[in-house]
């Protein structure tokens, strides 16, 4: 397993060995390393009969929506929300963890930084296969605590040119979260996760600029309604014009 304080690899190499995957996601463990998206036959400049012409058309661009946040914030019901709006695939990123991870955090033991590092990998290898089979864009949920985590899903249009990676942050004060996470049942994050996930959490900072901050300590057809414009306003603006 890589550490958090190697240099991040650059390669989009998967791991030695990967972290296991939930059983609705094990045909991802196979899947071939993913290289540049695949782009309009009509973009590349060449003619059925192999002339080389002038084309103008713009690529398609690809968008990767990430929703993070500490436990409690509303990952999962924002996501989902706007991956069935959007007919895009979801991706929770909570079944990625290996087996370790969960009795960790079942049993009340903060995850490491290095216990994070493959499973933060595989959720951005998982993204761009999702890409490659043709959609669109992709949603997934990941509490990205920390800058560096986030970095890790940096990587992904580094090989992908037409791709535009975006983060959502839910924001809200640990009091309120504490509040939702006691209201759950049968959920392995227990409620005292809540405050370590605050003792560790790097919030977005306006150098993060491809990073919306969204306050969800409001009813949350207000949130719903108000990540959908900003998703939507954010894929309308060119790319040149920034990714907030």
């Amino acid at each position: 397993m890589l550490s958090c304080d190697s240099p991040l690899a650059m390669n989009a190499q998967r791991p030695a060995s990967p972290a296991k995957l939930a059983p609705s996601r094990q045909t991802l463990a196979t899947a071939p390393s993913v290289g540049r998206l695949p782009t309009s036959a009509l973009s590349n400049g060449v003619c059925a009969n192999g002339a080389v012409v002038s084309s103008t058309l713009p690529e398609k661009e690809h968008h990767i929506w990430l929703v993070t946040g500490p436990a409690g914030c509303g990952k999962s019901t924002i996501a989902k929300f706007l991956a069935n709006t959007l007919h895009w695939p979801y991706i929770e990123g909570d079944e990625y963890h290996p087996k370790a991870n969960v009795d960790k955090m079942s049993a009340g033991i903060p995850l490491t930084d290095a216990d994070r590092w493959d499973w933060l990998t595989a959720l951005r290898e998982a993204s761009i296969h999702e890409l490659d089979q043709g959609h669109d864009g992709v949603v997934l949920t990941c509490s990205a605590l920390k800058r560096k985590y986030r970095d890790v899903i940096r990587v992904a249009p580094y090989f992908t040119p037409n791709l535009r990676l975006h983060f959502i942050y839910l924001d809200a004060n640990e009091e309120l979260l504490l509040s939702r996470v006691l209201a759950r049942k049968n959920h392995y994050m227990g409620a005292n996760m809540v405050h370590s996930q605050f003792e560790v959490l790097e919030r977005p900072t306006d150098e993060e600029v491809d990073v919306m901050k969204i306050d969800v300590s409001r009813p949350v057809e207000v949130v719903k309604a108000e990540a959908l414009d900003r998703v939507l306003r954010t894929m309308d603006r060119p790319k040149a014009d920034g990714q907030k």
